[in-house]
């Protein structure tokens, strides 16, 4: 199994314990398996950089400690030219940051792989593109 995780996903990595995080379990399930080699996981350049940033934002007392175990988690990164040329493709199609559509984008041009996503509106506007699962409906 071939995943790419965008921080809505990887966030509820290390958030949670707040009530607003629905499905936890769930993208606590994703990491286990990455962790434990039943998954790969492909992720775009920006990856630590985003979620490191909410870390900082929500969780600073315990943000750099985070960020080491997110390091920790092995993943390939994936930055070839075509790679941004469909983020960007997607971005101005669909009126999403260039953030979003890079891990779109990722899984897309990774054979086998599959973006999951939290984000319910990401996942309306871009499900007709393909290759994405909302995290409520991924069985891993």
């Amino acid at each position: 199994m071939i995943l790419v995780v965008d921080a809505s996903v990887a966030i509820k990595w290390f958030l949670n314990f707040r009530d607003a995080e629905d499905h936890c379990q769930r993208a606590l399930e994703i990491l286990a398996r990455v962790g434990d080699g039943r998954a790969i996981m492909v992720q775009p350049p920006h990856f630590l950089a985003e979620i490191g940033a909410v870390l900082a934002r929500e969780k600073p007392a315990d943000a750099l400690s985070d960020l080491r175990d997110l390091m920790a988690v092995e993943f390939e990164p994936a930055s070839e030219p075509a790679v941004y040329e469909t983020a960007c493709k997607l971005a101005m199609r669909m009126g999403q940051h260039l953030f979003d559509t890079l891990y779109h984008a990722v899984a897309l041009h990774t054979p086998g792989a599959t973006l999951v996503t939290a984000d319910k509106r990401y996942y309306r506007r871009a499900s007709d593109v393909g290759r994405i699962a909302l995290l409520a409906d991924f069985v891993p």
